[in-house]
């Protein structure tokens, strides 16, 4: 499997809490900060549930996998 780089590129205020929610379990804390998971349906859900929010770039094969700032 691959990586997916996500990172936040809208603000979360005005959303519903589970869309919050959705977007603090992906590690994402601020506007513009970047994390890299691993592409599984539990993660594209996750970024489905708030794609209008994200913006998701298909990661380099063999990058690490960690989930914090690049």
């Amino acid at each position: 499997m691959g990586s997916l780089k996500i990172t936040l590129k809208r603000s979360y205020a005005g959303s519903t809490e589970a869309q919050r929610r959705v977007v603090r379990s992906l590690g994402l804390r601020r506007l513009n900060q970047t994390v890299v998971h691993q592409d599984s349906p539990t993660i594209l859900g996750m970024v489905r549930k708030v794609s209008h929010m994200l913006h998701v770039e298909q990661g380099i094969e063999g990058q690490d996998v960690q989930g914090k700032d690049d």
